[in-house]
């Protein structure tokens, strides 16, 4: 299956105007997959954000490039509402925390880790609430305050807590054991706050259909 196949079978469109494009992907499909896509389709379009391939659910693109610079700007000040839910392993210390820490970059072998010191790192800040307690894994709700490569995946793995599924950062024992192929985390939910010619969106809660239940 091409590039171009894989995206058009794994990802839908949950909202579309003269301005945006908002789509529900899959995991394990290229987010420039799903941009390719949407050129075909749409011509015109410009990419703003990115998942990791085995991330599922919203991402936003722009149609014009006035609308995709605030797009852009709103990211870069953080005026983007992002909550994400996480399938980890074990029992959260606390019901609700905000975790803080340094994001360092391996390059050479494409990973990240999370240091309490800023040496060489990047500040990060993870919020999380415990929905659902099962067993030996939780579920999570995560405002992601800062928006930085494998944030999610990496802070709560060095915690402990590894996203059930994730190969990078988690636990191969325990993903085969549970039959996890693909990591369960998904971009859930998405609110803009624009300034500029999207403030009709301001408010407007995006939400993806797609779950973090095994499959």
């Amino acid at each position: 299956m091409t590039p171009a196949q894989e995206a058009r079978e794994a990802f839908r469109i949950v909202y579309e105007d003269a301005n945006v494009i908002v789509t529900d992907k899959e995991s394990g499909v290229n987010s420039e997959a799903v941009f390719a896509e949407l050129s075909r389709t749409f011509g015109e379009v410009y990419f703003i954000h990115r998942l990791d391939r085995n991330t599922e659910g919203l991402m936003i693109f722009g149609r014009t490039m006035s609308a995709s610079e605030e797009l852009i700007c709103c990211f870069r000040e953080r005026r983007v509402r992002k909550i994400y839910e996480a399938l980890v392993f074990g029992t959260m210390p606390k019901r609700h925390e905000i975790l803080k820490g340094f994001l360092q970059k391996d390059g050479a072998n494409s990973r990240v880790r999370v240091a309490s010191h800023a040496r060489g790192g990047v500040p990060i800040v993870t919020e999380y609430e415990v929905l659902e307690e099962r067993g030996e894994t939780s579920l999570l709700r995560i405002t992601l305050h800062t928006g930085k490569t494998h944030q999610i995946r990496a802070h709560l793995a060095s915690c402990g807590h590894p996203v059930v599924g994730d190969e990078k950062y988690g636990d191969s024992a325990m993903n085969k054991r549970l039959h996890a192929t693909r990591q369960r985390l998904l971009a859930k939910e998405l609110t803009l706050d624009s300034r500029g010619e999207l403030a009709y969106l301001n408010g407007k809660k995006f939400v993806s259909q797609r779950s973090t239940n095994p499959r």
